[in-house]
């Protein structure tokens, strides 16, 4: 196998961190970097007595710096960007390089996500579209949740069971060419949390790379079926309105920043999770409604 250079960002992730990397800090030609955006649990204590490289940051810069900062850290033709609270082995990891090894103009590759339990993961994914957002705010992924343009996720399960080439895959696990990662300049540190896998999925396919699905590798995810917690709605909207702006005309992205807005009030009414969920979703429709909106939590638009 080429070597790999597995970069994994940890915020508080003490419970999950050993488990994740342990089984490939011991793996050869395998090079493991794990980035701490300032932990409050002391998470890279967990993995001290690992072989693998450790960088304690001041301040959390937000998961794209975090990134970043790891891929600086090391060499190796191929980068894998895997969650602390993800877990693949060696044979799954093998499987995601060959397909970068068969293919030059394959630029990254995912597997088959599922949660402890063995439930699918919906990892594959659909470009933001008016339609989509729209739809969502209007709940009618709900009652149609299997029409491709009611929804950005992939929900059919048989997709899932063979090699694809998804429009953007969850950045939960994936495996980038280090030259196409290079070339595009790092993740969009712009994005502090969510839409930086969309957004540089979009650049890959603008800069005529594929992306690649692979169902014989396989990730267990701890954390993929959990929505996003309340305090955290406000910067997934922000993210989502960045992305808008960064990939769509200025028209397409007003119209875009609407249907997000409208999506944060009509999930306001029928919040599930009581005050907090509708705190949440009020905060994002203040980001919506924002010139400038804050990719941080806690930070006035």
């Amino acid at each position: 196998m080429e070597p790999v250079d597995v970069v994994v960002v940890s915020y508080n992730s003490s419970d999950h961190l050993r488990a994740c990397v342990e089984p490939l800090a011991r793996a050869a030609d395998v090079h493991v970097v794990v980035v701490d955006n300032a932990s409050e649990d002391d998470s890279l204590a967990s993995v001290a007595d690992l072989p693998l490289t450790a960088v304690a940051l001041e301040c959390n810069g937000g998961f794209s710096h975090g990134c970043n900062v790891g891929l600086r850290k090391g060499t190796a033709p191929f980068v894998l960007l895997l969650n602390p609270d993800a877990v693949i082995d060696e044979s799954s990891l093998r499987r995601l390089v060959r397909v970068l090894e068969e293919d030059d103009g394959v630029g990254c590759a995912a597997p088959r996500i599922v949660h402890p339990d063995g439930e699918l993961h919906y990892s594959q994914r659909r470009f933001p579209r008016l339609r989509s957002t729209y739809a969502q705010a209007l709940f009618f992924h709900r009652i149609l949740p299997r029409a491709s343009w009611t929804d950005e996720l992939v929900r059919d399960e048989r997709a899932y069971t063979v090699r694809g080439s998804p429009e953007w895959v969850s950045g939960a696990c994936i495996l980038l060419r280090r030259a196409a990662l290079e070339e595009l300049g790092g993740l969009d540190e712009r994005f502090f949390l969510y839409c930086e896998d969309t957004d540089l999925c979009r650049r890959l396919r603008d800069a005529g790379l594929d992306i690649r699905f692979e169902p014989e590798a396989v990730v267990i995810h701890e954390g993929g079926a959990s929505a996003p917690r309340s305090s955290l709605l406000p910067v997934l909207a922000a993210s989502r309105i960045r992305y808008a702006s960064a990939h769509r005309s200025r028209a397409a992205a007003l119209m875009e920043r609407i249907g997000i807005g409208l999506a944060a009030a009509t999930h306001m009414v029928v919040a599930r999770g009581g005050a907090p969920a509708r705190a949440g979703h009020a905060r994002a429709l203040q980001v919506a409604a924002s010139r400038s909106p804050s990719p941080r939590p806690g930070e006035a638009t």
